[in-house]
């Protein structure tokens, strides 16, 4: 006797951090709620607006769709703790983040997906390296790429040539087991995602292309690429004491459970909503 299989669609949560973008989110969101409507995937949006200071908020609300949910908090915390808190929010059995202002093409989440499949991966990533991808950004940002790239791989050994681009998708699981352990909510929250996931075991992590443009007439922030900005200086110190803290200190590590800074908004069980839902 056959028994007939049913197989379980997969449902894909999108992440979208957004600070101070009042003037571009809502134009984003619909964008990228345009991009995933049109791929084979059951999907949720969710807009996290790291700290209420402008009208951000208002804006992406407006984006009235039954799968997209706006939430935020009033004090702005850093890129890595709004991921974060849309991550614990989220239903997925993929969780994909990406970031708002549009320097990455949307369509790019659902190449990632595929990928996903594909590949059978644990996390995939875009790749501004990859040699299907098309970049159009300035010559000084490949070389401090190209720079912290070298760092990164010296020191956690991820076997992927780009780690920074905003645009990556893990399975559940990797996010359940590594999202507790997560210390820095600002500049280097991607390379600590990665190196605790890798050092956990989930070695299946692979690149997939993306399309990055920057208009250069947006008034985009390039100063803080410059030498010794305090961006630079952040970026290295929080890097080097994700290093620290895994090597040295074994923070990360299960007998170190009881070290493990808790906050109960990033809590994947607890999974409560913000303030601001809408």
């Amino acid at each position: 006797m056959v028994k007939n299989i049913v197989k379980t669609k997969k449902l894909v949560s999108v992440i979208i951090p957004a600070y101070k973008q009042e003037k571009t989110i809502e134009k984003d969101l619909r964008n990228i709620y345009g991009v995933m409507s049109e791929t084979r995937w059951d999907f949720e949006i969710i807009v996290v607006v790291d700290g209420m200071l402008d009208k951000t908020f208002e804006n992406a609300r407006r984006v009235n769709e039954k799968n997209v949910k706006v939430t935020g908090y009033e004090t702005n915390h850093g890129k890595g703790y709004a991921v974060r808190y849309g991550m614990v929010r989220a239903k997925g059995d993929y969780i994909a983040f990406i970031d708002s202002g549009m320097e990455i093409q949307p369509n790019g989440i659902s190449m990632l997906l595929e990928h996903m499949e594909w590949y059978n991966a644990d996390i995939m990533l875009g790749s501004k390296r990859h040699p299907a991808s098309k970049v159009n950004y300035p010559s000084f940002r490949r070389f401090y790429s190209f720079v912290y790239h070298a760092i990164v791989k010296v020191l956690f050994r991820i076997p992927v040539k780009d780690t920074q681009v905003g645009l990556k998708v893990f399975k559940r699981n990797v996010l359940e087991a590594v999202l507790p352990r997560l210390v820095i909510k600002q500049y280097a929250f991607d390379i600590e995602l990665l190196a605790v996931a890798h050092r956990l075991g989930f070695k299946r992590i692979y690149e997939a292309p993306v399309y990055i443009s920057i208009d250069f007439s947006s008034g985009t922030n390039f100063g803080r690429f410059l030498p010794f900005s305090r961006y630079i200086r952040k970026m290295l110190f929080d890097t080097l004491a994700v290093f620290y803290r895994m090597y040295f200190l074994r923070y990360y590590d299960d007998r170190s459970k009881q070290k493990w800074v808790y906050d109960k908004e990033l809590d994947m069980k607890v999974n409560t909503g913000g303030l601001y839902d809408s």
